[in-house]
């Protein structure tokens, strides 16, 4: 007799088949492909992607066939009620609730109000870090505050994905119950594009939003002051959801001498991502923070180095020879992308065979699917 599958109830903002929202997408998809077979998840979210206003052509207000055997509601946005939450959870049969994030009133936040019987998870996904907290800082601080008087989380269990999360949870909520799993990769990996690299050319590549906790000003600024010679293109891709910052990208675009090249390509659906990047020479992303980076993952299971800051768990990259890893300075990344250029086909094809390999050890490590085991239980 087999033995009946856990039922784990997903709460998040935006999900498949959208992707404009990007990690906490994919990593919830991950999660649930990784295992689909263990475990039968219901997924509750919104039934348009991220800053959209056109719904998704689905079936809304009802349980409908989801990615990977799940089963998944769209709220619209008429049915997105605090009445309709509370009657979905009471009438809905599960074993553990799953809630991404902290601060989405609909997603986050109300669920809780009504999931007091059973076992729930909190991803804190990046946002109790202390840059995080900064951006719009007093809002947070005000709910933060009030969730820790008023007990809001008072039987969860957070969920970090590395120590150092685990470390900002409880500077923020004292010690309280955090399990570390790291986010889950595809299970099925895509095949390496082939490629070349000559000396003296270097094609590299985003794939964030157009924002300022991504750092794409930051990038430009770099290239702005690389003065070698060679041809660099920097192809953007993402969302763009604060004109004001892309304006000023624009300007420093503007400035770039002959020989650096940069578009603007809009978006790319998530199970693209890994399949574009093979495209560069090199993922450039020197981000502000990231509490885990899947398209840091996404580069490497590519077959490609990366560029990124010393803000993300990706470390020491060098000493792998599979990317860089620099603290936050124009000129360090300005003089690294000279030293990119000058590899030749051999040189770079080294970096991306190591950041194959880093990619394989990951994405085979079995401790990572036994974290979330213990995470979601037997």
């Amino acid at each position: 007799m087999h033995k009946e599958k856990k039922r784990i109830l997903i709460f998040i903002d935006w999900f498949l088949p959208g992707y404009k929202a990007g990690g906490p997408v994919r990593s919830m998809a991950n999660m649930i492909e990784q295992f689909s077979e263990e475990y039968h998840f219901l997924v509750v979210t919104r039934n348009t992607d991220y800053m959209e206003t056109k719904p998704y052509e689905l079936t809304a207000d009802q349980w409908v066939e989801g990615p990977f055997d799940s089963e998944v509601y769209y709220f619209s946005k008429e049915g997105l009620s605090f009445k309709n939450m509370k009657r979905l959870i009471a009438e809905t049969n599960f074993d553990v609730a799953y809630v991404n994030g902290i601060y989405s009133w609909r997603f986050s936040i109300l669920p809780l109000f009504f999931l007091k019987r059973n076992k729930i998870i909190v991803g804190v996904r990046g946002m109790l870090a202390r840059s995080a907290i900064n951006v719009k800082s007093t809002k947070k601080k005000v709910f933060l505050n009030l969730a820790k008087v008023f007990g809001l989380y008072k039987s969860v269990v957070f969920h970090a994905t590395n120590e150092q999360e685990k470390r900002d949870t409880r500077a923020v909520f004292g010690e309280v119950p955090v399990a570390v799993a790291p986010n889950l990769p595809r299970k099925v990996l895509p095949a390496p594009k082939e490629i070349s690299k000559e000396k003296g050319t270097l094609r590299l590549v985003s794939m964030a939003r157009i924002a300022p906790e991504k750092n794409t000003l930051f990038a430009l600024e770099a290239l702005k002051k690389y003065t070698g010679g060679g041809e660099i293109v920097y192809d953007l891709y993402g969302q763009i959801y604060n004109e004001t910052y892309w304006r000023d990208c624009k300007a420093v675009i503007d400035t770039l001498p002959a020989n650096i090249h940069v578009e603007y390509h809009g978006l790319v659906e998530s199970d693209k991502v890994a399949e574009v990047i093979g495209d560069y020479h090199f993922l450039f992303l020197p981000s502000r923070g990231e509490n885990f980076g899947h398209v840091i993952l996404e580069s490497f299971t590519a077959c490609r180095p990366v560029l990124i800051s010393d803000q993300t768990p990706w470390r020491e990259l060098e000493k792998e020879n599979c990317g860089y890893d620099l603290p936050l300075e124009e000129s360090l990344f300005a003089d690294k992308i000279g030293k990119m250029a000058e590899l030749d086909e051999d040189e770079w094809r080294k970096r991306c065979n190591a950041a194959g390999e880093k990619a394989q050890v990951f994405c085979n490590d079995e401790r990572n699917l036994e974290a979330y085991v213990r995470l979601l239980g037997e």
